[in-house]
């Protein structure tokens, strides 16, 4: 059974730092892309950042210059460095696997799956 476990949200002051982490566990073969996306109250979900297995990054402009996504292949784990919050941050921010290919006895399977979400609130 594949899972994506977050951690690292929390409370922080405008201008403050947080680190998401999101590790994927199970029968994995591949993962084209891992990323985050975040729903604020009365919003649609919008991607804030997302990266390749090849390591190409694709950032939401509102996050340019602030936040920083990273991966690490071999332990199918996406981070979300995120500097300088500020208030409009806050939002539930959710680990994205995409195109994730698994192993479920004898065959392979590929569909995208999404962990819990993880609370951010940026004070102002």
């Amino acid at each position: 059974q594949v899972q994506l476990v977050e951690s690292g949200g929390g409370l922080v002051q405008a201008g403050g730092s947080l680190r998401l982490s999101c590790a994927a566990s199970g029968s994995i073969f591949s993962i084209a892309a891992m990323g985050w996306y975040r729903q604020a109250p009365g919003k649609q979900r919008e991607l804030v950042a997302a990266v390749t297995s090849g390591g190409t990054t694709n950032y939401a402009d509102s996050v340019k210059g602030r936040f920083t996504v990273s991966r690490d292949n071999a332990k199918n784990t996406v981070y979300l460095q995120m500097n300088n919050l500020k208030p409009e941050d806050t939002a539930v921010y959710y680990c994205n696997a995409d195109d994730l290919v698994y192993r479920r006895a004898s065959y392979y399977y590929t569909r995208d799956f999404w962990g819990q979400g993880t609370q951010v609130t940026v004070s102002s």
